[in-house]
């Protein structure tokens, strides 16, 4: 709850006005020219995947736009920003991974490091992990047809419990390296969960697109929702874009965040196998969420990471104490 309110607070504060081990830290390659295009379509992909790693200035734009439930009004825009590294986790080739953390400081000079969002992306996958519904992820089966020549992304919390996942191609049509999903169910983010809305899931589509900056991150969001007098069928009650954009800057000292990566990079990579494992054993994975602090595993699972850095818990201890966290967290009541 008061890492939650942390990262609240800190990106209110620079608001703008009106959910494998660690490689070295890696600046974004630039977006490739036409003219100097790589050999092969999938080191094109690669390319594009890996200049989203770098030293960023972000920009939040999250609103509703147009309401189909009468009576529902679209929220008003919600506009924030904040300084966030994105670093290679790991790139095995057709596998490739990259953590997002904020780095934040105040004017006295004290400086605030949050582990954000990871995202995994997995060339041809067999398979993806999906959002089935609250409390519910499931793995799904990526047909021949759907999955030759794309590449699935799946987006994991701060805890690097499961957010959402889908599947799609990067095309380089009218000079833009672009990556569009498939329509993707995700579970409701804080914003709107604190809210106890009428909706409780979003239906997505996610776009990740190079600029001569850096990259967007576009999401067209279906709030969705039960129908009016029946429980059992979703419906849409409004929808959303969110646009978030990632400059490229060095007007700020990413030191900070790279020490709690260097020093955290491990215990980490244990949490990663511990989810992964009861996803493989359990064909998805369950797992409780709160309005006010995402998932269950949320505060003590960062809780042991910020003790690792400060040295007052030991590497492997934490993971040990994440396994058996996990294990608990991840059993469904009545099963």
């Amino acid at each position: 709850m008061r890492r939650a309110l942390l990262l609240t607070s800190i990106l209110a504060a620079v608001a703008v006005a009106a959910p494998a081990l660690a490689q070295t830290p890696t600046m974004a390659a630039p977006a490739t020219a036409a003219s100097e295009a790589p050999v092969s379509q999938f080191e094109r992909d690669r390319q594009s995947i890996l200049a989203q790693a770098g030293t960023m200035r972000v920009r939040f734009d999250m609103r509703e736009n147009v309401s189909f439930r009468a009576g529902y009004e679209p929220l008003e825009e919600k506009l924030s920003a904040g300084n966030e590294i994105v670093r290679v986790v790991y790139d095995d080739g057709d596998r490739i991974s990259l953590q997002h953390i904020l780095v934040m400081s105040d004017d006295a000079g004290n400086h605030m490091v949050i582990k954000h969002w990871r995202q995994d992306w997995v060339y041809q996958p067999e398979t993806v992990l999906t959002y089935a519904g609250p409390d519910h992820w499931t793995v799904t089966p990526v047909s021949p047809e759907e999955r030759r020549g794309a590449w699935s992304q799946t987006v994991w919390q701060t805890d690097d419990s499961p957010r959402y996942g889908g599947v799609g191609r990067w095309d380089y049509d009218h000079g833009v390296a672009e990556w569009t999903s498939n329509a993707t169910w995700r579970p409701l983010a804080r914003r709107d969960a604190v809210r106890n809305p009428i909706y409780d899931r979003y239906l997505g589509t996610n776009r990740h697109a190079l600029t001569p900056a850096g990259w967007v991150h576009i999401q067209d969001n279906m709030k969705m929702g039960p129908a009016e007098g029946d429980a059992g069928e979703l419906t849409a009650i409004v929808q959303e874009d969110v646009i978030n954009t990632y400059r490229h800057v060095d007007n700020y000292d990413p030191a900070p965040g790279d020490a709690y990566w260097a020093a955290t990079k491990d215990y980490w990579a244990g949490v990663r196998a511990a989810w992964d494992e009861v996803a493989n054993r359990n064909g998805g994975i369950y797992l409780e969420e709160e309005a006010n602090r995402g998932a269950v595993t949320g505060k003590p699972l960062m809780d042991w990471a910020e003790e690792i850095q400060a040295g007052t818990l030991t590497t492997e201890t934490g993971i040990a104490q994440a396994r058996e966290l996990i294990a608990r967290a991840t059993v469904e009541p009545g099963a």
